[in-house]
């Protein structure tokens, strides 16, 4: 439909710029020479209903004198124009004065859409310049038309047909409607890369935010169409080059093709690598008096002979202008440069030191936190009014800022301030919703089925706080927790946390016991560098074992539920032993385990324990790791107050390396000790418990020591000492799409758990507190008979080779593996195939 405006007049504007004198047509605006002077009185306003005759005489400006000169009249005339309050406007002469005959536009009655099933009405009307009760303009009904069409192409829908309609109705009132025809999704249909040598396609599409549609694209947006998103993966490819030494590259065009008989678009990225350089030399210049610039040395992420990496130069130069701002010089600038050397393919890299220009932040201004307080934003600065400014805090601000995840976009930028050495720093932000609800679940081999629902905020009352709630029900482990951050405690960069839970373990072919447990444990968490973590925490639980009362009823005739002999052992057929005769057939119609029902006699135990972890992490990508290391280290003392003491220390490190066409190694190491501490025994439950988790092919709790009274629940009993490794690599299915996410595994493990220090002998008096049990005062011989402990060494490896599939769901991260033990002990339990995915609870 095609809109214009009814505008007379322009033929006769043209002969009055001539001068010639003509007889005005209808509807022309009519200028000769004058007999008598005009004035703004002298207009005469017809056909106007709602604005006023003095608003529109308002418009013409009189010259000098109070006169209206041609030039008035014509200038009067397009400002009426432009005002869009009228549909025609014609001015004419009669006698000796100006008639201004308008037509008014028509009132919008109502705006409505109709067809729209993907964008809701809410949505369109807050982006549309047509208002119910506003002015109808044509011309601003056509642009309404066009920003609906883009609104539509945004969420790749580049088929969408908007049509106006408009609909007459009495005292000059008109309704609008927009008639949609949304179309079918057109996304992304193809990515392909041209001149990509070093890197495959499919390791590219990695690195970028577009994907292919898939049969799961409806859960995402990342296959829409977005020219935006294109021109961003263009500089994440060049930026993925740069890291990898590849200095020369130029990732030269994205092409953008739509294919009408695939519906979609055709997206082509063409890169030229060039070479791969690597690091010649580094050397450090300063060109401020008295300013040393290898004391900077330290502060340096390049490395010669490593692959010239652009990342850490930018880290560099961003740690070594912090460091010379520390040292006293606030204006010191650190600018890198580089020789390349294009025969020997290496770079040599200088850092130049140089006195910058000696400006201070006048002001910080804040625009677009409509519910984050201010203070949570100046927090993440390192400087403040009246600071020398420094780039590099600056962008340090500008990324903490947006790894809080409280904006959709972040960017600071600097304006001129009151005077040559000032700037004004301008903070524009978009805040976006920071609050979820979610309700997930999974599935395992170990747990069972389990469900959670949860609900969390990440800026708690715009403050900055986190708070979550989740309700956890499954058919092996059930619970709930509440946690809270505050993460600047005091106005300091140390986060606290708070957390308060209540789980359950219920028994399962794995275990014969359940467990209870209800604690609370608070910690602070500090950030001692980008890659360096520290956490002190205190944790404080109580826990007890539950288990059915056939367990534990201490009857071991299994013919006869009111036989109960004392001294409480039998042998396999269930006559009664003497008190002198080591009790090897105890327990005969299937007790618990020893440590399992002395636990239960025990009753509710307290533990009160401070511990730390120190973690170092270097991954280039937490959920998707293809490079760099992860190192976990831990340790727990118990024994401040509560019934319970011990030393507990643990190592877990993981090492990503990317390898070629596209596979992934990893080499996980891990390992830990339990020692006693002060007078009191270890108990059972503080022991490490191991399986998959160690090395796959085994069953939980699978590994170990173990319980092997040939009468009882075999329990496993765990061991204070562990270690394993494990080799892995990580490879696409290439004839996939990328956007599946599958990828498949092979590895190797190789560990061992030993040395239980637990009990292993038990007065039975103490069997009072078990319920059907009656009280002796005989005990076993000698430790360990009654109930046939054995235990391992470290000479018992339990080794295993494997596969698995690996796929990034829209539903959470899912494994599958199957593997084969080699190597294991006598008593140790298999399990070959194992699954887990879903939430992690």
């Amino acid at each position: 439909m095609k809109f214009g405006m009814r505008v007379r007049g322009g033929l006769l504007a043209t002969l009055i710029l001539c001068g010639a004198p003509v007889v005005a047509p209808v509807g022309a605006m009519l200028v000769s020479s004058p007999a008598v002077a005009q004035t703004v009185q002298s207009i005469v306003v017809e056909g106007n209903r709602r604005v006023e005759v003095e608003t529109i005489r308002s418009y013409f400006k009189p010259g000098p004198g109070g006169h209206l000169d041609q030039g008035a009249i014509d200038d009067g005339l397009k400002a009426l124009i432009e005002t869009g309050l009228f549909q025609d406007v014609r001015i004419n002469r009669a006698g000796g004065r100006i008639v201004v005959t308008v037509v008014e536009n028509a009132v919008i009655g109502r705006v409505a859409f109709e067809g729209n099933k993907k964008i809701k009405d809410e949505q369109l009307s807050a982006e549309v310049q047509s208002k119910p009760r506003g002015t109808f303009s044509r011309a601003m009904v056509q642009s309404d038309t066009l920003r609906i069409a883009e609104i539509y192409r945004r969420s790749g829908r580049y088929d969408v047909r908007v049509t106006p309609e408009i609909i007459e109705q009495p005292n000059n009132r008109v309704d609008l409607i927009f008639t949609v025809q949304e179309g079918v999704k057109t996304g992304v249909k193809s990515i392909e890369f041209v001149g990509n040598v070093t890197y495959s396609s499919y390791r590219l599409r990695d690195v970028i935010k577009t994907r292919e549609t898939n049969l799961l694209s409806f859960l995402g947006s990342a296959d829409v169409y977005d020219p935006d998103r294109v021109e961003a993966d263009r500089d994440l490819i060049r930026r993925f080059y740069l890291k990898h030494g590849f200095a020369d590259v130029q990732v030269v065009a994205a092409l953008t093709e739509y294919d009408p008989e695939r519906k979609g678009f055709l997206v082509t990225f063409k890169i030229e690598e060039g070479q791969q350089y690597r690091v010649g030399s580094v050397d450090f210049r300063s060109s401020i008096p008295n300013f040393d610039a290898n004391a900077l040395r330290n502060n340096s992420r390049v490395n010669v002979g490593a692959l010239y990496n652009v990342e850490a130069v930018e880290k560099s130069v961003e740690e070594m202008q912090i460091e010379a701002s520390r040292r006293g010089y606030a204006f010191a600038v650190v600018r890198p440069g580089g020789d390349r050397n294009f025969e020997a393919h290496t770079v040599s890299v200088v850092f130049n030191v140089d006195e910058g220009p000696r400006v201070y932040i006048e002001r910080i201004n804040i625009r677009g936190n409509t519910r984050t307080r201010d203070y949570v934003i100046r927090r993440e600065f390192d400087v403040s009014e009246g600071d020398a400014y420094n780039r590099a805090l600056v962008d340090r601000a500008e990324r903490r800022l947006k790894n809080l995840d409280f904006f959709k976009s972040v960017k600071i930028v600097t304006e001129p301030g009151s005077s040559s050495d000032r700037v004004v720093l301008i903070v524009d932000l978009e805040e976006k919703s920071t609050g979820d609800f979610s309700v997930s679940g999974g599935y395992s081999t170990t747990d069972g089925a389990l469900a959670e629902v949860s609900i969390s905020e990440r800026n708690l009352l715009g403050r900055g706080l986190f708070a979550k709630a989740s309700v956890t029900y499954g058919q092996y482990a059930r619970g709930y927790s509440l946690s809270f951050v505050e993460p600047y405690l005091l106005d300091y960069r140390v986060a606290l946390g708070l957390d308060l839970y209540q789980r359950q373990q219920l028994s399962n072919s794995y275990i014969s016991y359940g467990t209870k447990t209800l604690g609370f444990s608070p910690r602070l968490g500090f950030s001692l560098r980008e890659d360096l973590a520290l956490q002190l925490r205190y944790s404080v639980y109580r826990q007890e074992i539950t288990l059915p009362s056939n367990l534990a009823n201490c009857n071991n005739d299994p013919t006869s539920a009111a036989f109960n002999p004392s001294p409480a052992y039998s042998n396999a057929t269930g006559t009664p032993l003497a008190a002198s005769t080591n009790g090897l057939g105890c327990y005969v119609d299937g007790e618990a385990s020893l440590p399992v029902r002395k636990e239960l006699a025990n009753g509710k135990t307290l533990t009160s324990a401070l511990g730390y972890s120190l973690t170092y992490n270097t991954l280039d990508n937490n959920k998707n790791p293809t490079d760099g290391l992860l190192i976990d280290f831990k340790q727990d003392f118990a024994g401040v107050g509560g019934d319970v003491s011990y030393l507990k220390s643990a190592v877990d490190a993981k090492y990503y390396q990317s390898l070629v066409s596209d596979i992934v190694g990893l080499v996980h190491v891990q390992g830990g000790i339990l020692n006693k501490w002060g007078s009191t025994d270890l108990r059972m439950l503080d022991h490490f418990q191991m399986g998959p988790n160690l090395v796959r092919g085994f069953a939980p709790n699978g590994i170990g020591p173990r319980d092997l009274n040939p009468f009882g629940t075999q329990d496993a009993l765990g061991g204070t000492k562990y270690w394993g490794a494990s080799l892995e690599l990580q490879m696409p299915f290439w004839f996939l799409p990328k956007e599946v996410g599958l990828k498949g595994a092979v590895y190797a493990d190789a560990g061992g758990l030993y040395d239980y220090k637990g009990p292993t002998s038990w007065t039975l008096t103490n069997e009072v507190n078990v319920p059907g049990c009656v009280p002796s005062t005989v005990n076993p011989a000698s430790a360990g008979t009654c109930t046939g402990l054995v235990f391992d060494d470290s000479k018992v490896v339990r080794t295993s080779v494997g596969v698995g599939l690996i796929w990034q769901s829209p539903f959470g991260p899912l494994r599958f593996d199957y593997a084969v033990p080699l190597t294991k002990g006598a008593y140790d339990r298999v399990q070959q195939f194992r699954f887990g995915g879903g939430t992690s609870f």
